[in-house]
């Protein structure tokens, strides 16, 4: 009785541990793919933060820098000196590795690299100068009132009202477009514009160009 028993239950015993054994490596060889995966994942240049170097203005060649200004200096070859994130003083001086109060304020940025060039020449062969505006500080506008994003704007080039309310985003559904104004920052009279009647081609004159410190109000 007994022989006859393990006849019959030998058989059972041994697919269910055949079926075990076999599991096993199928559930062991799923981990380490999904171990793989996941340093994949990690490794791969997507999943890294990519810390890049703050984009910079686009300023053009007659921009003049100006106090509260900020730059990047950086030199071929020299990586001693590549210095970013540089404010431009109140009085209008920069420093970096090796020169000090360096007035640069009212230059282009092509002439305050040739500055720059000309100091360092002093410690380097042919010092092959970059300077980059990162921020501009010193020739700001404001916009304010019914618009998509009030705030200041960089002055980086000529610009009028209408285009100063497009980089805002344009005017709210409740603009008053017809009574906007201009308030200067020499405490002048406001400027009235018709933002209505220019964009109808009309009254064009009322679109003035900008100037540092203007705030561009939109009721």
């Amino acid at each position: 009785m007994h022989i006859l028993k393990f006849v019959l239950f030998f058989p059972l015993f041994a697919c269910l541990s055949f079926r075990g054994e076999a599991q096993a490596p199928a559930d062991g060889a799923q981990t380490v793919a999904s171990e793989v995966a996941s340093a994949s994942i990690a490794q791969s240049p997507e999943a890294k933060v990519n810390l890049q170097e703050r984009p910079s203005v686009p300023v053009g060649p007659d921009y003049r820098i100006g106090p509260g200004d900020i730059l990047r200096v950086s030199v071929w070859e020299e990586p001693q000196f590549t210095t970013s994130s540089i404010v431009v003083r109140p009085d209008g001086k920069i420093s970096i590795p090796l020169v000090s109060d360096l007035a640069i304020a009212g230059t282009t940025p092509e002439q305050a690299e040739k500055l720059l060039g000309d100091q360092l020449a002093k410690f380097v062969k042919h010092p092959r100068v970059t300077l980059i505006v990162e921020e501009i500080h010193s020739r700001i506008v404001y916009i304010t009132g019914e618009v998509q994003h009030p705030g200041a704007y960089p002055l980086i080039g000529p610009m009028n009202v209408v285009q100063l309310i497009a980089r805002s985003g344009g005017p709210t559904e409740f603009a008053k477009k017809k009574d906007v104004y201009v308030l200067h920052q020499d405490s002048g009279p406001r400027t009235k514009v018709n933002y209505q009647m220019v964009l109808e081609g009309k009254h064009l004159e009322e679109n003035i160009g900008l100037i540092p410190g203007d705030t561009v109000v939109v009721p």
